[in-house]
């Protein structure tokens, strides 16, 4: 298995970042994989996987270098580079790094993420990376950017439900959360990335990332020994866009988008995440859970700097009995 050795002052330092560019590769990966985790990525991928596909069609070229790029054995690193982590850059600036690679480096990592040879059209074309940066610009626009602000709030309130749990449980427990059956806390400074055999790495010294993606893919990346970069999905009840159904019982008697904040309380979770689950604003979320409170069909804890609201007994009654 892949592991990184990591320090008290690297995990102390290591911080969550919003990426533009890493939510339009895992969308890429979603797209050319054509398999959803969830139904509202069912839903998004049924709508983006014939324009994606005609697009494709179009250029053989551009075809083989997205199989080449997201290979079996590891992801072309110029199509993944490492985040900054200085603060929320947009795509166009992200897109840099990737647009900057020279094509012999190219080829050289296509070699890498395929495993094996890389095929004679890549390897005579003068302008991957320009290809790369191309295909991504598209993914972006037509496919990320119309539901940015929406999927950016699902990723920040995924970043205060991972950091309300480091609060109660620690790093162990958050950690082995982030992609189960992948991550995995070892003890004694050691956190497994993957189950590749690779050798051990140490992120002693260098700035720890993590970065969240709505899309059910997850990988690892680093920028010499200055950054390391763990990608991983949302939370699943985050990462579903469309969420559960509200009962029409249930909404004909609080409202309907009142009704929406209950039933997603089954599981605690923060005004944040609830802004992003409903797709309301944080004003209408806060007067709805006053009321259930009110009503003392939902109760609050704080962990951490959050503060979570969950189901009472009385909540999940009401809401079990409309289901």
């Amino acid at each position: 298995m892949g592991w990184w050795q990591i320090d008290a002052d690297a995990l102390a330092g290591s911080r969550f970042v919003v990426s533009p560019l890493t939510e339009t590769v895992a969308a890429l990966k979603t797209l050319d994989r054509a398999v959803a985790a969830h139904p509202g990525e069912r839903s998004w991928l049924a709508a983006h996987l014939p324009s994606y596909r005609s697009r494709l069609t179009a250029d053989p070229v551009d075809a083989l270098l997205v199989r080449a790029a997201l290979g079996p054995t590891w992801n072309a690193d110029f199509v993944t580079p490492t985040p900054l982590g200085e603060g929320e850059r947009s795509f166009e600036e992200e897109l840099a790094a990737v647009r900057e690679t020279h094509p012999v480096s190219a080829v050289g990592q296509l070699a890498v993420s395929l495993g094996g040879p890389v095929p004679d059209p890549l390897r005579s074309a003068a302008d991957l990376p320009e290809r790369m940066a191309d295909i991504l610009t598209w993914v972006w626009r037509e496919t990320v950017l119309p539901s940015w602000p929406r999927r950016r709030r699902i990723i920040e309130a995924d970043v205060v439900a991972r950091t309300a749990r480091l609060s109660r449980g620690g790093w162990a427990a958050a950690l082995d959360e982030l992609a189960p059956g992948r991550l995995r806390w070892l003890g004694d400074g050691r956190l497994q990335v993957n189950s590749r055999e690779y050798p051990p790495r140490s992120v002693d010294g260098g700035r720890l990332l993590f970065v969240p993606v709505t899309g059910s893919a997850g990988w690892v990346s680093w920028e010499g020994t200055e950054r390391y970069a763990v990608v991983y999905p949302c939370a699943g009840a985050l990462a579903d866009l469309e969420g559960p159904a509200v009962p029409s019982a249930l909404a004909a008697l609080l409202g309907t988008a009142r009704a929406g904040v209950l039933v997603r309380l089954e599981t605690p979770k923060s005004t944040s995440q609830l802004v992003a689950l409903t797709g309301q604003g944080l004003g209408s979320v806060g007067r709805h859970l006053k009321v259930l409170l009110d009503a003392r069909l939902v109760r609050r804890r704080r962990a951490g700097r959050s503060v979570l609201y969950s189901w009472t007994g009385a909540g999940e009654a009401l809401v079990r009995a409309q289901a």
